[in-house]
């Protein structure tokens, strides 16, 4: 066989089928702390919807209302500036975390991240670790294995379904979602409305598809912040690295010997086993490491077993590992983002105590500026928007501050709000030709809870000009 064209570049694998990771689990600090900080997230994911305040579910973004209840804060459309602000602060608080720790947001909090572990974790209890599973998979299909099969699949299944139940539940309240059944053919079946259906079968879909199935490529080839994470990085950036020049020339020995000739790296392959990837660390850094530090916990393992220091896989930085020199925490970069989430959080925390808990809005009536009425005044009408962004009930009234001849004409003497209710309510504002002295005039419109704790106030103009 004639060998290949050197102007050629000879292709090992064509083959693009997705190949499972079965990573090894293994236990030390980083761990330790990788795993409490996952199930803390996941645990509180699922029990937030289940907490009350007030008499009412304390975090329900009710959409079909359009009340968005935050504990003590409700917000309506017209408070979208905290909806945006908030996703702001997150990811500039993302970005400031990336320049000084990398990709731990990867390792440590992203839900992909706690559901892909969630379902490894159910593998290993079926089927067993790391080689048991990689031996399961080369198996031909036999009795057992389907059954093993069908039993993750299920398990599977009922974890999708409490994701997705869960996710729903924040937006159509847990009492409509689990309270609401109707019998069919005397089966119990839930009573949903068709967006809730949609819906469950959307999360349930994606929560199984990634975890299942996507898991590492929805890091590597689809999540956008593990590509462009990387341009964040710099020298004092800390990352999971390999240390070369101790670790090379690596090679296997006996225990308790360390040839002269070989690094400290026995070649176990360890680091590789663990990775939640399937990368080797030790070909430096790459867009694949989540940097969840399973491969340092190992190496660190390993280490203690034959007798060297640990720390060959360690966090650190470009600075210190290369350059050996002292890396530098404290960066301009770091307190231009510091700076910036001050005055953003301010502004919020700001908007938000200062936030009117009442609210007034006039619009004029479209149809008609004006027109005379049986006593031979000129008569403007409105809709008067009332909102009561308080968490308790309120009784409203209106009122007019005006020049001397113009009435107000309601249905109501007061309005009763729900917490979080709004109401809109037609008004039209009499005046006496002879009382008007200009073509538009200014009319503020007040309105006033009855125990007299909130006002609030919206100017508009009265025309004395009819339409043609």
């Amino acid at each position: 066989m004639s060998a290949p064209s050197p102007n050629r570049i000879p292709v090992h694998d064509v083959d693009a089928t997705k190949k499972r990771i079965h990573p090894r689990f293994t236990d030390g600090f980083y761990q330790r702390i990788r795993v409490f900080s996952m199930y803390f997230l996941l645990a509180l994911f699922l029990i937030l919807p289940w907490i009350k305040y007030d008499g009412r579910q304390a975090i329900w973004f009710d959409v079909p209302s359009q009340h968005y209840y935050i504990f003590g804060l409700t917000l309506f459309p017209q408070d979208f500036f905290f909806v945006a602000a908030f996703f702001i602060i997150a990811a500039f608080t993302l970005f400031m975390v990336t320049v000084y720790a990398g990709r731990v947001w990867c390792g440590y909090a992203c839900p992909q991240t706690i559901w892909v572990h969630l379902f490894q974790h159910v593998e290993k209890w079926v089927i067993g670790d790391r080689n048991k599973r990689i031996k399961f998979d080369k198996e031909p299909n036999s009795a057992s294995k389907i059954a093993k099969k069908l039993l993750i699949y299920f398990i599977w299944m009922l974890m999708s379904l409490i994701t997705a139940s869960t996710f729903v539940s924040y937006v159509s309240g847990t009492e409509a979602l689990y309270g609401s059944w109707q019998s069919i053919g005397g089966i119990p079946f839930p009573d949903w409305p068709t967006w809730v259906w949609i819906s469950m079968f959307i999360f349930t879909f994606a929560t199984y598809a990634n975890a299942a199935y996507m898991r590492e490529f929805m890091c590597i080839h689809i999540c956008p912040y593990g590509r462009f994470q990387s341009v964040m990085f710099d020298k004092d950036t800390l990352i999971v690295s390999y240390d070369y020049n101790r670790g090379e020339p690596r090679g296997p020995r006996k225990k308790g010997t360390h040839p002269e000739t070989l690094g400290d790296c026995i070649d176990c392959t360890m680091c590789v086993q663990v990775c939640p990837t399937g990368i080797d660390i030790r070909d430096g850094l790459q867009v694949e490491c989540i940097q969840c530090a399973a491969c340092v916990d190992a190496c660190n393992d390993i280490m203690d077993k034959v007798g060297y220091p640990r720390g060959l896989i360690r966090y650190t930085t470009e600075r210190q590992l290369v350059e050996n020199e002292p890396s530098r925490y404290l960066r301009p970069k770091l307190f231009a983002y510091l700076l910036l989430l001050s005055v953003l959080i301010g502004v919020v925390g700001y908007a938000l105590i200062d936030r009117v808990p009442l609210q007034i809005d006039v619009r004029g009536d479209r149809n008609q500026l004006s027109s005379m009425n049986a006593e031979g005044q000129i008569v403007n009408s409105y809709i008067i928007k009332v909102t009561n962004k308080t968490q308790a009930p309120h009784d409203y009234v209106l009122s007019i501050t005006a020049p001397k001849g113009f009435t107000l004409n309601t249905r109501f003497e007061s309005i009763p709000l729900d917490a979080g209710e709004s109401y809109d309510m037609p008004v039209s504002i009499a005046a006496d030709p002879q009382a008007i002295e200009q073509t538009e005039v200014p009319v503020v419109f007040n309105i006033d809870s009855k125990d007299g704790n909130y006002h609030a106030s919206r100017t508009n103009v009265f025309t004395s000009q009819s339409q043609k």
